[in-house]
């Protein structure tokens, strides 16, 4: 019994070092604490020597709430002091509770607390445990707990800021979604634990080999999956969509010294000028459907 209480008091000392390693590397960052939903919880590192908050999509700090300024305050970085300073705001700027006159910096200390229109940041400074414990329980929060994509919850909110971004910067952009062929069998066939593991292991495949570095993969429930594709054009997300495609079907899904034969049926649809993200989502979603309805393990694209 001795051994056992030594050897669990052993890990749990290498693990709070190995936390408290890791809180040393921290840079400062800033937590949404008041926010719109979303919003709360949310972490950003203060790794450049400027950093705008604002509610335009180019903003390093970007928060969508009408409250906010287009650019509304910056960070300044300079060594290990960290400033800021109202860039002249309609809403103010306020640390502690005392506004800050337009273009004045003010330094930072930590757990001070910045109020941006109606939002309310808790600046960190270098070095915070707190930092890294947050940014762990937000991720979590943020993904769905069975294939580490992010959750549906998180999907709803990132779409229609994809789609203002898309906008502001006048550039394409693309949804794929998919879901997986004839799944209600898997499960009769293998049991919801033999479901769970496709799900899983799709995932996996998904974010270690398919998945690029800038797009943004979602589950949105059940077998059905979601892809957001920034700055990409329909005939590159076609392209995307079909590589994904074969992928998936030469995967080898083995459950319990069994392959699992996975297809899956997936649409294509590039935002028009006039789409909102429920209108781009739902046409991918139709074109989803078309492959279903004409014998699944296809690509379609919305026209």
């Amino acid at each position: 019994m001795a051994e056992t209480v030594d050897k669990t008091s052993i890990v749990s000392s290498e693990t709070f070092k190995g936390k408290l390693r890791a809180a040393d590397e921290a840079p400062p960052a800033i937590i949404v604490l008041v926010g719109p939903t979303g919003y709360v919880g949310k972490q950003w590192l203060l790794t450049k020597t400027d950093m705008t908050i604002g509610r335009s999509i180019e903003s390093d700090v970007y928060i969508s709430d009408v409250s906010i300024s287009r650019a509304h305050a910056k960070f300044v970085v300079v060594g290990s002091e960290i400033s800021i300073l109202d860039l002249g705001s309609t809403n103010k700027t306020m640390v502690n509770g005392q506004p800050l006159p337009a273009l004045t910096a003010k330094r930072l200390t930590n757990n001070d607390q910045i109020k941006a229109g109606n939002i309310i940041f808790k600046f960190l400074e270098r070095g915070s445990l707190e930092a890294i414990s947050n940014q762990t329980v937000f991720e979590k929060a943020q993904k769905d707990a069975l294939t580490t994509a992010y959750s549906k919850g998180a999907l709803l909110e990132k779409g229609p800021e994809a789609i203002k971004r898309a906008e502001t910067l006048n550039e394409p952009m693309s949804v794929i979604t998919f879901d997986i062929d004839h799944f209600k069998k898997v499960n009769d066939t293998y049991g919801h634990p033999g479901g769970d593991y496709v799900l899983r292991e799709l995932g996996q495949l998904m974010q270690n080999k398919l998945v690029r570095s800038n797009d943004y993969f979602a589950r949105y429930g059940g077998e059905e999956f979601v892809i957001i594709l920034q700055a990409t054009p329909l005939k590159t997300a076609q392209d995307v969509a079909e590589r994904i495609r074969q992928t998936v079907q030469m995967h080898s899904f083995i459950f319990q010294d069994k392959v699992i034969p996975i297809t899956i049926s997936v649409g294509v649809a590039e935002r028009s000028t006039t789409d909102n993200w429920e209108q781009v989502y739902n046409r991918a979603d139709k074109a989803l459907y078309a492959s279903k309805q004409n014998g699944r393990n296809k690509v379609t694209a919305a026209a």
